[in-house]
């Protein structure tokens, strides 16, 4: 019976690792933590949002610059595979009104609870708090223990260390400077699906914690309708988070404004017409919030950007308030650090990879996960390509170890 070792006891790992041991191999699965899927668990604390329910082609659509194998891994193991899978452990899964899927319990815990039993059942082996440092001088899989160093030898090996977004977690990255140094070709990490950075004024950090709901956030000619949150150092939120990879490459060409309408179901003269039917005497937070239906946080963003102009929003006419609520402009400074990220981008380039996601320089070596150079927003795409990369890897090793 082949022996394989499973680096990393997140989503990628632990569904390799079934259906590796269905096919009747022995698997052991190493994580540096002290339990596995801490990282799924903290996806849960928000509903687990596990994929998305539209049509395949639009689903894929969704993934920048959409790479050739992560497009096959997908369509191999597609939305409805991974409810099918939900379901065989006990978890029910619903459309919610954004068709986003999500398990009826709404959390991570109970479905990982049934999946560790499920690979207890397949006598899946786990040794926890084991840091793996690469390879001896051997070849053998060197770890770091409480116990001190330990070498491991496998028939094949998967990688499923994650990426380098929230390392409290287990996953901070540092197996880039490993497999690095062992020729593999690798793009470099950055946050994505995290929050944004403005120099607010202490005025407006005080509106920290304040939602921003029913707005259109726009980045050149991308935008998004939906909702986000005022932190003290600027924003963050699921609109946002859509919109990493737009900010990012402009962050990266110099400097990028956020534009923000606040009333996107009213067009500028329907607005228009409801800032001038106050009544003579209103006044300017009566016109804002009574005529253009605005929240605190919104008028507090106008007066930010009028602020920043050298004017007092006071002495905007109708035609001005409404052109201020079509567009009021936040000018980004920076995307907010990997420990706050909910994903990263980059990480090892599919070219280093054979087609069935083995390290071409490392026979016997394969990686899954977000481990992998590809980017998604959150709705459901992370965790999909998680799986079907877990799935890819898996069948991949097991044809290797069949020739």
């Amino acid at each position: 019976m082949s022996s394989i070792a499973i680096i990393g006891g997140g989503p990628a790992g632990l569904f390799a690792a079934e259906r590796l041991a269905s096919a009747g191999l022995g698997v052991t699965v190493f994580d540096r933590m002290p339990s596995p899927g801490r990282k799924f668990l903290m996806a849960g604390r928000g509903g687990l949002n596990l994929t998305h329910s539209e049509p395949l082609e639009r689903f894929l659509g969704r993934y920048p610059d959409l790479p050739d194998a992560l497009e096959r891994a997908i369509r191999a193991f597609p939305p409805d595979a991974l409810r099918d899978f939900a379901r065989d452990l006990g978890e029910t899964t619903f459309i919610g009104t954004s068709g986003r899927v999500f398990p009826q319990a709404m959390k991570a815990s109970p479905m990982l609870r049934a999946w560790l039993r499920r690979l207890e059942s397949l006598r899946v082996a786990f040794r926890f708090r084991h840091d793996w440092r690469g390879w001896d001088e051997t070849g053998a899989l060197s770890f770091a223990t409480p116990d001190g160093p330990v070498s491991i030898r496998a028939d094949a090996t998967l990688l499923a260390l994650g990426g380098a977004s929230w390392p409290r977690l287990g996953s901070d990255g540092r197996w880039t400077t490993i497999l690095g140094g062992a020729g593999v070709e690798i793009t470099p990490m950055l946050a994505s699906n995290v929050g944004v950075l403005a120099a607010w004024t202490a005025k407006m950090r005080e509106r920290a914690g304040e939602p921003l709901k029913r707005t259109d956030f726009a980045v050149g000619a991308t935008g998004v309708i939906g909702e986000a949150v005022v932190t003290e150092k600027g924003l963050e939120g699921g609109a946002i988070y859509a919109l990493s990879s737009a900010i990012r490459a402009g962050l990266a060409q110099g400097r990028v404004t956020l534009m923000l309408d606040f009333r996107p179901d009213l067009t500028h003269p329907a607005l228009l017409r409801r800032l001038s039917e106050g009544r003579k005497g209103d006044s300017l937070a009566n016109r804002l919030r009574k005529g253009a239906g605005l929240s605190a946080v919104q008028v507090a963003l106008l007066h930010e950007a009028a602020f920043r102009d050298g004017k007092k929003l006071a002495d905007e006419g109708p035609q001005g308030l409404a052109r201020r609520i079509k567009a009021c402009p936040v000018p980004i400074t920076g995307m907010a650090g990997l420990e706050r990220a909910i994903s990263t981008a980059g990480g090892v380039r599919f070219g280093a990879l054979s087609p069935d996601f083995m390290l071409q320089v490392r026979p016997g070596t394969f990686v899954a996960g977000e481990m992998l150079d590809w980017d998604a927003p959150t709705g459901g795409y992370l965790l999909q390509a998680t799986f079907a990369t877990g799935n890819a890897a898996a069948q991949g090793m097991l044809r290797w170890l069949a020739r």
